[in-house]
């Protein structure tokens, strides 16, 4: 026994290079169920989503489906199993072809867009959105296969690439601000402190102060013992529901939403015409395509220097076998009836208690299989318990904010809206485009043009142009 679990060591190390990336099997197993409790809110929340475009046994748009759910329709049902699926696909590719600590899943943004733009604003059922997904999907695979994206990646400046660090420090800060209630919307003043003797807000502050007390201490596994910690806080407190929680239950069947592309429909919608049709299919493929580029390519370079990815010629590690990934990870995504997956910004939880390669994303890829008979235990876990990893992580990357260079202004312009831009607009993918759009006009104002790279100058167009053809 003992020289089976020695050889099963010698072959994780030699196939994921461990002691290369200063790494050993027990770091990258905490890491991986670090990343996956962290994310692991996406798989109940994508289906909720999914449900609102008619993705259910009804068909009913919007509000009216919230009534429906895993447990009494298949559809919906179906849609959780292929977000479960596609995510351990997607996150198993980023494992062993990649060997890079990043999960793979359908984006939560994209799936909103995907149900309340795409479906309900634009008509088309989600059979026809599904149809658009694939295709851009073929899509990311072409430009990836052709160095497109990995070129697109090197020409980024230093200072935007820097700022992307912290602007997804801020970004993810806040989205775990907001799901545990510690800032709310307010219509006079846009957002606002919670109500502190509201529980959900006093578990939340309750994981915070556990969870930083730990990382303060140097605890090894800080984030997973407080989120753990957090959820058992939650028993008493009515917010984390075990009543009638099934430990194993049967995987719900694929088959309402396999394979349900309508391609067909997605050329004729609408009956305006070829050229109607195909300006309207060409907006959506392309608004798909370029928020999950840049989604991507954001939490990549954001991520890579603190996952020490960064190579010696400023490169990062494996950057086109990632991209790759994606791009046929949201090619699968619409076969099993899910939208575009994204690199997910919250692997950072994993990278920050020492994850550095695909054995990190193997473990999660393992867990997001397991939960499909693990539903239930899975979902316990109360956003209360979570939030306080992104915040403990949104702090962690901040530290890079100190590299950008903000005694040159045409510097600093750009990188400062690239920051701030993605959690006041609620989009990493947002604020990578303000600064790629500030970045040539402040160069060529004060006669530096030939610094900016062409592509630069290329993607600043198309994002002013996507801005007002496809405005959110």
């Amino acid at each position: 026994m003992e020289t089976t679990g020695r050889k099963s060591e010698n072959l994780l190390e030699s196939f994921f290079k461990l002691k290369e990336h200063n790494t050993n099997i027990k770091t990258e197993i905490l890491a991986g169920f670090t990343t996956f409790v962290t994310m692991a809110y996406a798989l109940l929340v994508i289906p909720n989503i999914l449900k609102a475009s008619g993705m259910n046994s009804l068909g009913l748009l919007g509000d009216a489906a919230n009534n429906l759910n895993t447990m009494n329709d298949e559809v919906v049902a179906s849609a959780f199993a292929g977000t479960c699926i596609i995510s351990a696909i997607g996150t198993l590719i980023m494992a062993l072809y990649a060997n890079l600590p990043f999960a793979v899943a359908p984006g939560i943004g994209l799936t909103a867009f995907f149900s309340y733009s795409v479906c309900l604003t634009l008509g088309y059922t989600w059979q026809q959105g599904l149809a658009a997904v694939f295709i851009s999907g073929i899509l990311f695979v072409l430009i990836t296969v052709t160095s497109i994206r990995e070129k697109i990646v090197d020409c980024l400046p230093k200072n935007i690439k820097v700022a992307i660090t912290a602007g997804i420090g801020l970004f993810i800060a806040l989205i775990g601000l907001k799901s545990g209630g510690v800032v709310v919307a307010n219509p006079g003043t846009l957002m606002s402190f919670g109500n502190f003797t509201d529980k959900n807000v006093l578990l939340t502050l309750i994981g915070i102060a556990i969870m930083c007390i730990l990382m303060a201490r140097q605890v090894k596994g800080a984030m997973l013992i407080s989120i753990l910690l957090t959820t058992i806080i939650g028993i008493p407190l009515g917010i984390t529901q075990v009543s009638g929680l099934k430990i194993i239950s049967t995987p719900p069947s694929i088959m309402p939403t396999f394979m349900k592309m309508d391609f067909g429909g997605l050329l004729a919608h609408g009956g305006s015409g070829v050229i109607g049709a195909m300006t309207s299919i060409v907006m959506v493929v392309l608004t798909f395509s370029l928020v999950d580029l840049f989604d991507t390519i954001g939490t990549l370079v954001g991520t890579a220097q603190r996952a020490e990815m960064i190579q010696p010629d400023g490169k990062i590690r494996n950057m086109k076998k990632a991209l790759l990934t994606d791009a046929i990870a949201t090619t699968f995504s619409s076969i099993f009836g899910a939208t575009t997956t994204s690199t997910y910004v919250e692997s950072t939880s994993g990278i920050a208690e020492g994850g550095r390669t695909g054995l990190t994303t193997f473990v999660v890829g393992i867990l997001f299989v397991l939960s499909l008979f693990f539903g239930g235990v899975v979902g316990i876990v109360p956003a209360q318990a979570t939030a306080p990893a992104l915040i403990v992580v949104g702090v962690l990357m901040m530290e890079s904010i100190k590299d950008v260079d903000f005694t040159d202004f045409s510097e600093a312009v750009p990188a400062f809206f690239t920051i701030v831009m993605m959690p006041f607009s609620y989009s990493i993918a947002n604020g990578i485009a303000t600064g790629i759009i500030f970045y040539p006009i402040m160069k060529i104002a004060v006669g530096k043009h030939k610094e900016v790279h062409p592509i630069m100058y290329i993607l600043g167009v198309l994002f002013i142009v996507r801005f007002i053809l496809l405005p959110e």
